[in-house]
């Protein structure tokens, strides 16, 4: 499997805090498996290290993470990339890290990038920030839990919009929907949201931990079956010939001909 590990940079910004970082600028931050792993590796570092408190993660100031990488999906399909079994536990690393995590998102959160975003416990962004979920633009969908995790944060009927149509909501949007909790400018969004997990680190770190265990229990009761439900979808439809056109064209740079097929 291609490695791109050293795209995801991980750094000890205070005594208590961690700030991981998307840095794949030439793919506008797409995420490749082999990224997500890295990510599920770091944050099980974090897990066991008694001195981490609270994790920030970012990307550029013009790209959070742009979705999957679309490239390799259309080389291994389903079977290596949304099922594959380590992506599928890193993910799941990522959903279960017991400790606080922030998005500090500028500019766009598409795909998997907006996925990402939804797994942590609250996000801080940029005046340029963008959500969306374009995978049905393409034949496909939401692959990595944002059918799921969408609906939870905002609501069924605005993520119904989003993930149906594949069109994104500005920051302005997201933060009325209750999305993104604060709005920052785009050079101060990350020290912001170091701010924000550093006044978390002061808090008693058990309680903090048993109440965002609280929190998921509270809303995400039926979350793991939910995902479950998903990744069998998105076996189902990448069989379809539209994925593979959609694939396709997105490579190709052009307009997709779906058939419903």
């Amino acid at each position: 499997m291609t490695d791109l590990r050293h795209h995801i940079i991980s750094e000890r910004v205070s005594k208590h805090v961690v700030l991981i970082r998307i840095d794949r600028a030439e793919k506008r931050n797409a995420l490749h498996s082999s990224m997500v792993i890295e990510l599920g590796r770091i944050i099980e570092a974090l897990e066991a290290d008694d001195d981490v408190r609270a994790a920030v993660i970012t990307g550029a100031p013009d790209v959070f993470a742009a979705g999957a990488d679309i490239k390799e999906m259309l080389e291994l399909g389903p079977a290596g990339t949304s099922n594959n079994p380590e992506r599928v536990k890193a993910w799941r690393r990522i959903e279960n890290f017991s400790k606080p995590i922030i998005a500090a998102v500028n500019g766009i959160a598409f795909g998997a990038g907006s996925e990402l975003a939804l797994t942590c416990d609250f996000i801080i962004a940029g005046r340029n920030a963008r959500f969306g979920q374009p995978e049905v633009k393409i034949g496909g969908m939401a692959g990595d839990g944002g059918t799921q995790r969408l609906p939870r944060k905002i609501g069924s009927n605005v993520a119904s919009y989003m993930l149906m149509t594949g069109d994104p909501i500005d920051v302005e949007r997201a933060y009325m929907l209750g999305l993104v909790v604060e709005i920052c400018d785009v050079d101060k969004t990350v020290a912001r949201a170091i701010e924000i997990a550093e006044t978390i680190a002061l808090r008693a770190p058990i309680a903090v931990r048993y109440t965002k265990a609280c929190i998921r229990t509270a809303v995400g009761a039926t979350l793991e079956n939910g995902i479950a439900y998903e990744r069998d979808s998105i076996w189902r439809n990448s069989m379809t010939n539209d994925k593979i056109e959609g694939m396709k064209a997105f490579v190709e740079k052009r307009n997709p001909v779906f058939t419903g097929t």
